[in-house]
């Protein structure tokens, strides 16, 4: 029996029946990371010792007759930028090499509670900057499909870990659809909620007001388990909103009679692949087929989204990213001759290239003689987006797009152009600005890499997004298919 190429809700019920135990799933996915992990690269730490004494404590519970609820004993893998107690905390950066958190996120305490296994931290773009996985410190990540093409970025590995069956479950972080696009390139579904649904304490923040825990899934019904245990207000994050979480798996039906979708003009037109067009278009024709109303609308600002992105996120990582000074943790260079001496060495030493470009932009934006023309403007402009969003919002159920304008691209093709690497994120940035709630899911196939497709729904409709969603899922094979590295 092959436990790692079940799904996570299939692993749920065979240990809720005792046809399995824990510890036999978790052994089951560590083995399979020692034999292909060395190919994938998805893995920064493997925590197999932690892994296997939290399964045997609930095998423990499982003997004494109590009942596994929540995630039921299903390992999950974790973002290394998302805090996991007495596990590196690395963020793919030099700069926090050898750093160990000495406390839980708020998401991976709620896994351990709700019975959930971490497995270990997943590589990622540095700082979560990057869509492609090429900017990590210490390795490479590739496709499982192809391993000569990116699994995109930042959450690159947490979508190719699932798609590589290293990982029933995983999670991720967005802040400009760094969840959704590498499921897009990996063939796996993948949420981004919306800002506030889930909390975002103890993780390392990139862009404070755009950033978002993600989840990432073989199915439909894999990311409405993991969304529904970590959900919900949390005290120690402010921006978190005490508005219930739905029972998302009483929405898990095809039937999507009378749902209303819009397709907005602006994400068909220019710099959409040809292939990927034809391939949103037959799965249109299946959501109507389910019974959906689908109508063309328009978003006329998804234009300026891209730039705006840019400038709110860099400067907010100009902030955040301030914290890493050599000083309090992290790196420090050394033969430094004063404290400026080490702020400047340890930092031009710590960070990459990228993450350097975003720090540079901010401080730029927000220095005395920009802050107006730049900043203050993006946000103007971030309002206006918003105001496009509800406008549509308020005639349609959800929005439909393609998740990326083309499959994933190979390694290096787009490192030496930076704005063509930025326009992979031209459908997702926009999501992230206004704070909607999104899902990817598997569509098809162009060259034999895989295509996404993306629903946008109104805020806290992620419970229509998954309905959605599964009625597509429950109509096609494209998530059946297995990576073709494995």
């Amino acid at each position: 029996m092959e436990l790692h190429k079940y799904k996570a809700h299939e692993l749920k019920a065979m240990i809720k029946n005792k046809e399995v135990k824990v510890e036999e799933v978790t052994k089951a996915f560590i083995r399979n990371i020692s034999k292909i992990d060395e190919k994938i690269g998805a893995y920064l730490h493997v925590s197999e010792e932690e892994a296997l004494n939290s399964s045997k404590a609930l095998d423990e519970k499982i003997t004494k007759g109590e009942i596994l609820e929540g995630l039921g004993g299903v390992p999950v893998a974790v973002k290394d930028n998302i805090s996991v107690k007495g596990m590196q905390n690395t963020c793919g950066s030099k700069i926090l090499q050898g750093y160990i958190s000495p406390y839980d996120a708020t998401v991976t305490k709620k896994i351990k509670e709700n019975n959930g296994i971490i497995l270990g931290k997943l590589n990622m773009d540095e700082f979560a900057m990057g869509s492609s996985n090429e900017n990590s410190a210490f390795k490479k990540t590739v496709n499982p499909w192809n391993e000569m093409y990116v699994p995109g970025g930042s959450s690159g590995a947490s979508a190719a870990s699932v798609a590589a069956f290293e990982a029933p479950l995983s999670l991720g972080t967005e802040t400009g659809g760094s969840v959704r696009q590498p499921a897009s390139f990996c063939s796996v579904v993948g949420l981004k909620p919306t800002y506030g649904r889930i909390s975002r304490y103890g993780v390392v923040a990139f862009g404070s007001t755009l950033d978002q825990v993600g989840v990432i899934g073989r199915d439909v019904e894999d990311c409405a388990l993991l969304a529904q245990n970590i959900s919900g207000i949390d005290n120690k994050d402010y921006t978190t909103v005490n508005i219930p979480v739905q029972a998302y798996k009483n929405n898990l039906v095809k039937d999507i009679k009378g749902k209303k979708i819009g397709i907005p003009v602006e994400y068909f037109g220019e710099g959409l692949n040809d292939n990927v067009r034809k391939t949103i278009d037959k799965a249109i024709k299946v959501l109507r087929e389910n019974g959906a109303e689908v109508k063309e609308c328009s978003l006329p600002l998804t234009q300026y989204a891209l730039a705006a992105y840019y400038i709110i996120s860099s400067a907010e990582a100009s902030s955040n990213l301030g914290r890493f000074d050599g000083v309090k943790y992290g790196y420090r260079s050394k033969d430094t001759e004063d404290v400026v001496d080490l702020y400047f060495k340890s930092r031009s030493e710590g960070f990459g290239k990228e993450v350097k470009r975003r720090i540079m932009l901010g401080t730029y934006v927000l220095s005395a003689g920009y802050y107006d023309a730049y900043y203050k403007k993006s946000l103007k402009v971030r309002n206006l987006i918003i105001q496009d969003f509800q406008k549509v919002l308020n005639d349609f159920d959800a929005i439909l797009s393609p998740t990326s304008p083309t499959p994933a691209f190979k390694f290096g093709e787009k490192t030496k152009d930076i704005l063509s690497m930025y326009l992979s994120d031209i459908y997702t940035v926009p999501v992230n600005i206004a704070g909607l709630p999104a899902i990817s899911v598997p569509c098809g196939f162009v060259n034999n890499l895989p295509v996404g497709l993306q629903f946008i729904g109104n805020y806290f409709s992620e419970a229509t997004l998954f309905n959605l969603a599964y009625s597509y899922e429950s109509s096609t094979d494209w998530h059946k298919f297995t990576a073709q590295i494995i």
